[in-house]
């Protein structure tokens, strides 16, 4: 049954009809940019995001465990998804738009799923707060980005502000309580694959190493013990945090 607009003391509602009505006093081209971001824009966005992380975190002393980290995004957002599914099934919440067919949906094709939690926004939350365990940098971009997501999820009128936040709750939870379990497996992984072909992947090549250009400088030679007493030196693998600040 649909719920005027003057009756919307539910904090909940009363927000979504706040910033569905955005949408509605718009020019439709802003309507269909939004649309388009708040469905694909902002996950390009994260994926790009991630992608500068890895290629920053290859070139990092502790290089392994960053790379397990980032690895951990994807997989974590795998978890919240699967996590999600018997949630939804148990709250059985129906879209905002079929209760209030008075909202201006911006996007076809939600009818008949379900709105609790928001997938969108547990997949955006999910990817900044593993990649802030990272890249704080760029952890701060991403989380900007979740909030956003949420933002054009209401926008768009296909879920409630509460639905946002539970997709946020349930992305924390699973990256933080579960990723001291998941860096038991990743770090030994990606240390391994440092001795495989697959080593550019884990990390980028330097100097002194094999395929990363000359070692030390022309006049490191060891004369005097001096040279190599300082490659010695230089080449000691400093200590490795769980995660990388």
């Amino acid at each position: 049954m649909s719920t005027p607009l003057a009756d919307t003391t539910n904090p909940d509602l009363g927000l979504l009809y706040a910033v569905n009505d955005l949408a509605k006093h718009a020019p439709a081209r802003l309507d269909h940019l939004v649309s388009w971001i708040g469905e694909y824009g902002i996950l390009i966005g994260l994926a790009l995001l991630g992608l500068v992380g890895w290629l920053q975190a290859r070139r990092r002393p502790d290089a392994p465990v960053a790379v397990a980290g980032l690895l951990w995004a994807p997989l974590s957002v795998a978890i919240a998804e699967l996590a999600n599914l018997p949630i939804a099934a148990i709250v059985d919440r129906p879209r905002p738009f079929v209760d209030h067919p008075d909202l201006e949906v911006l996007v076809e094709g939600k009818a008949g799923t379900y709105s609790f939690v928001s997938d969108h926004s547990t997949m955006s939350m999910g990817i900044a707060v593993a990649l802030f365990l990272v890249n704080r940098r760029l952890g701060w971009i991403a989380g900007g980005l979740a909030l956003l997501q949420g933002f054009c999820r209401m926008y768009m009128g296909v879920h409630y502000p509460t639905d946002v936040i539970g997709g946020f709750a349930l992305a924390v939870a699973v990256v933080l309580l579960l990723a001291p379990i998941a860096m038991a497996v990743l770090v030994p992984l990606c240390h391994a694959l440092t001795r495989t072909p697959l080593a550019p992947l884990i990390r980028a090549g330097r100097r002194g190493e094999p395929g990363g250009g000359r070692g030390p400088g022309r006049g490191g030679r060891g004369r005097r013990g001096g040279g190599t007493r300082g490659t010695v030196r230089a080449e000691e693998p400093r200590p490795e945090s769980d995660l990388a600040a």
